[in-house]
Formats: structure tokens, sequence, C-alpha cells
């Protein structure tokens, strides 16, 4: 079967991945891991091109016509110290690759290396996207602007994501919204300062801050129709100089995560009103800084089966979970999934001796470095096989 890749190219993938892992570079600053890409993709013999800043596209003609597809993979690290306690671990202080991108990039780049020997079995063209920026402050909108959905025109888009939540060998997929759009919001408010024995005379911003941060809560449990989804977090909560000293200025950093374009518009004003009315009440004053960030994930009904179908009947995959619910993390694999058909699957990677493991963007995520002759075979097989079904 042309999913299942040279043994040699599968030591290469697993030789690649601990290079990018001991070495991670966030978005936009991925150098080495592009370098490395690159290098590969030209010695395959591939078209090359650099975009994005430090994002690599491969492209790869079959002999046969078919349809353009693209698949897709991110390079860049999260800033959390490394505590998976691996052999190669991060060797950058305060970069990690705590969501598999280093494993992405390398199960891309085995299929795309490894197809480049064997053109002349494959129909149409194939795009390997190697993206940056995933993280933040994101690459997929910068690489479509560099025209990588054009010339030719993408018929369809798909990647593979990690999960510690799937075991080895299973797969994880649904139609419809599989992922939640992702906004952040920044609140300062602004008080008067003075001695903490003396309260009355100045406006303290962090007991006005702590009541946001409950009153916000209530958007979702009050404000948002219960049979919607959405998450309102608040991660960072700053303010003040020492215990007797009243906070003049105390600032918040929030997140919401929506699977609804309805709800996600609703939630701005919701903010803004409850803050600003806090602050009110309480003498003080705010002012508040949004950055609109990535769409939810649409997964195309008619591709998502199409892809069920061809992962399913590989030996290498044990099981294709047809997922029961979305995911409130984000991705903006979604701003390519809005220009073409696209599926985003989760890969598992957990161990089966490890029951409650580490999950992603945790200091202590590990992974399981069998499934990446899956995630290959996963990836060769759409590459051969979509090209040709599209087509029809």
């Amino acid at each position: 079967m042309i999913a299942t890749a040279p043994a040699r190219v599968l030591d290469d993938v697993v030789r690649w991945r601990r290079e990018i892992h001991r070495h991670p570079e966030f978005g936009f600053e991925e150098h080495r891991t592009s370098a490395l890409v690159e290098r590969e993709l030209l010695r395959a013999g591939l078209d090359v091109a650099r975009v994005a800043k430090t994002g690599v596209v491969g492209m790869l003609r079959g002999a046969r016509h078919g349809a353009c597809i693209a698949l897709r993979a991110d390079m860049d690290a999260l800033p959390v110290d490394e505590r998976s306690g691996e052999p190669f671990s991060s060797e950058a202080a305060g970069a990690m690759h705590a969501c598999g991108h280093d494993a992405h990039t390398a199960m891309l780049l085995g299929a795309a290396v490894s197809l480049a020997a064997e053109r002349e079995r494959l129909s149409g063209v194939i795009k390997f996207f190697f993206q940056p920026a995933e993280e933040g402050p994101g690459g997929a909108l910068p690489m479509i602007e560099a025209g990588v959905m054009d010339a030719p025109r993408v018929d369809a888009v798909a990647m593979l994501h990690v999960t510690p939540a799937l075991l080895t060998g299973t797969l994880g997929t649904r139609p419809g919204v599989a992922g939640a759009s992702c906004d952040d919001f920044d609140i300062t408010v602004k008080g008067f300062g003075g001695h903490a024995a003396q309260p009355h005379a100045g406006v303290d911003t962090i007991p006005i801050a702590a009541e946001i941060v409950t009153s916000l809560q209530r958007i979702a449990s009050r404000e948002i129709d219960p049979l919607q989804s959405i998450v309102l977090s608040i991660g960072k909560l700053s303010g003040g100089y020492r215990r007797n000293v009243l906070a003049d200025e105390t600032r918040l950093e929030g997140t919401v995560r929506c699977l609804s374009e309805q709800v996600r518009a609703a939630v701005p004003a919701r903010v803004e009103r409850i803050a600003k009315s806090l602050c009110e009440a309480h003498r003080a004053s705010c002012a508040i800084d949004w950055e609109f960030g990535y769409p939810p994930v649409i997964n195309d009904p008619a591709l998502t089966e199409t892809v069920i179908d061809i992962t399913g009947a590989l030996p290498e995959v044990k099981a294709v979970q047809r997922l029961p619910e979305p995911t409130m993390g984000a991705e903006d694999f979604a701003y390519f999934a809005q220009r073409a058909p696209g599926c985003l699957v989760r890969l598992g990677v957990g161990f089966a001796d490890i029951p409650n493991p580490p999950m992603l963007h945790s200091p202590e995520f590990r992974l399981d470095e069998a499934a990446l002759p899956v995630g290959v075979a996963v990836l060769r097989a759409l590459a051969a096989s979509l090209p040709e079904r599209l087509s029809r």
C-alpha cells in the first residue's frame, strides 16, 4: 500500500522530530526548523517556496490527472519550561514543543519526502504547508495572503493534530464544528493609590478587579443559551506595589472561546458592560482592549466522511473515532478551511500504560513515538487518495 513509508524515512521522522524538539522556536522565529524542512524537501526534489517569513511550502505534482490538495503542519513552540524528562528535552530555556508541533512537522516532512519518490503513482498536485506561528500571532492568514491556496487552487486541505487523549493507533474527527474561536482581551482598572491603612482615601483597584472576574463568569451561566458553548477565562491578574499600598491600577488578561459566530459576536459588548458598570459603581474607570483571533474550525462534512473512509482502511490505524463533541481549543487551520473544504484529524499519541497523561501545553507533555509512523501513513494515504477521489 502506498500509505506505508519506507523504514529509513520513518527513522528520519524520529530523528527530525527529536532535533526540532531540542531546539524549539517561537512564532515567526522558526529559522532552524524552516531550514531543516527546506533542505529535506529540496533534497527530495520537490518545488519549494518560502512564504510568510518562516513558512515553507513544498509542491509535488503527480503523474496522473487529479485535484489539488494541501496538507498542513505547524512548526512553532510554546513559552513553557520543559519537565517531560525526555532525553531529547528542550535546550532552550523557557521554550518547549508542548503542543506536538515538532511531531506535526516531522510527520508531514516524512510524508512529503517519501512520496516524492513515488510521483508516478500519484494524481493531481499535493501542497505541503509548513506553517509558522500557530500559537500566535497566527501564520495561516499570512500564508494565505502570500497565495499558497492558489496557483493551482487548493480543492481540499487537511491536517493532523496529536492528542494524548487518544491511544496510539487511534484517530478522531467529526464533521461540522471541530474547534472553537479564540478572542483575547485585557481590562485595565484605574483607581487612586494611597496607604492601605486609609482605604477610604483612595480607590483600590484590586477588589474591583476581583469583582469583575467573578461577574464575567455569569456571561456563560446567565447570558448565553445553555445549549451553546462558551468558555471565558481570566488567565492573569496583576496589580499593586506592596502589601501596604493601595493598587492604583490592576490589569486582567482573559480569553473567550466559542463554537458559534453568533455567540462570539455578542460577547465583547457584554464584557464591556459588566467591567465598566462595576468600575463606575466603585469610583474607578477602565480601558478594554480586544484582540480578535481565530474563527471556529469547521470540518467539511463530505470531506470528513472521505477522510474517515480512507484512513479507516489503513493497517496502521486501529480505529477511527467519530468524536461526539468539538474541542474548545482554537486552531488557525480554521482560515484554510474557510478557503477550501477542510478536515482536522486528531492523531492519538497516548501511552497504553499511562491512564491520565499530561495534556497538550503541559510542561510534562510527552507523546508515544510509535504514533509517528501512523501519522505518516495517514498523511501519505490522504495525499495518494484525495486528489483522485475529488476529481471524480
